[in-house]
């Protein structure tokens, strides 16, 4: 059994070795240059904050209080203006005239760059998105096998319209029409199509996994006088939600990956974040690699986290 692990991993090894010698060559043949060493300050850098004197003067005195450096100028109204330099450097001197906007001092500070902060709204969107869809598609999963027509009918035909239509065109319709008919920030209308979108899928595997509990659950339940939304929330619903967990989850996973389309309503999410990293250093290799490395750490936590729950859920059986 060792030995077969070992030569599992060996080849494995090999395998990956494999890709990035093909890709190395790919890149070779192309002529084109890595520059990775400009991809760190779009994660986290170090900014430079300039201190600027607000108003005309005189530096009266520069004194030090702990690591930073306090600055008093005096106006030629007579006025005294305190600047605190935090643990910088100080480019005046004591008796310098200074005009308003001149340099005072500067130090610098850590700052999120352009990836972060596109993969915090990603994360936020998909995140709201993920409890809209199964809020909706829960909805619709009981609308669904519902008996009566109206409820039936209509969920088919939501369901049927979302997935019958590419997700784009259900944005450009979220943006365009929806969003200015209820003037909708581009935000709010990337979430809402990406609810509705998420929520027919889900909607499916809701009335797919209630179907999938046996029918005498169900009589068991209501022969105990239980009416059918006591016995759908407190018998079928859980049942079903532990055989549901593995598609709901490549559902949520599938719906990260999806929110990348939001960037064509001006919304500066992962993807765009890259694009314009890639425009703006020529670039995109190293650009649009950092983009496929951050959403895979997105939706492998997403993946772990749920086979987490399947395993808890798993010992209460």
């Amino acid at each position: 059994m060792r030995v077969r692990h070992s030569l599992s991993w060996s080849l494995l090894v090999l395998i990956l070795l494999g890709i990035i010698l093909v890709i190395g060559r790919a890149t070779k043949k192309i002529d084109y240059i890595w520059q990775w060493q400009r991809m760190p300050r779009y994660i986290l850098f170090k900014e430079q904050i300039d201190i600027t004197a607000e108003d005309p003067g005189t530096i009266s005195s520069i004194r030090n209080d702990g690591k930073d450096k306090v600055v008093i100028l005096r106006t030629f109204d007579g006025k005294d203006e305190t600047y605190r330099i935090p643990a910088g450097i100080v480019q005046v001197y004591e008796g310098d005239d200074l005009d308003s906007g001149d340099i005072i001092g500067s130090y610098k500070k850590w700052a999120v760059g352009i990836l972060l902060i596109g993969l915090w709204l990603t994360l936020k969107m998909s995140f709201i998105s993920v409890i809209l869809a199964v809020f909706i598609g829960l909805i619709t999963g009981l609308a669904r096998i519902s008996s009566s027509p109206a409820p039936k009918w209509l969920a088919i035909g939501y369901i049927e319209l979302i997935r019958g239509t590419p997700l784009l065109v259900q944005l450009y319709i979220f943006y365009f029409f929806i969003g200015q008919l209820f003037s909708l920030s581009n935000e709010v209308a990337g979430i809402l199509a990406l609810s509705f979108f998420a929520g027919a899928y889900v909607a499916e595997i809701v009335r797919a996994g209630i179907q999938s509990i046996h029918r005498g659950q169900m009589e068991a339940a209501r022969s105990l006088g239980m009416t059918y939304p006591q016995a759908m929330q407190f018998i079928i619903l859980p049942q079903a939600f532990k055989r549901i967990m593995p598609p709901l989850a490549g559902q949520f996973i599938s719906l990260i990956k999806d929110s990348s389309l939001v960037s064509i309503i001006a919304i500066t999410d992962l993807t765009k974040a890259g694009r314009e990293i890639a425009t703006s250093t020529f670039s995109p290799f190293e650009a649009f690699f950092t983009v496929a490395a951050l959403y895979l750490v997105l939706t492998f936590s997403l993946s772990m986290f749920v086979q987490y729950l399947e395993r808890r859920y798993a010992t209460h059986d």
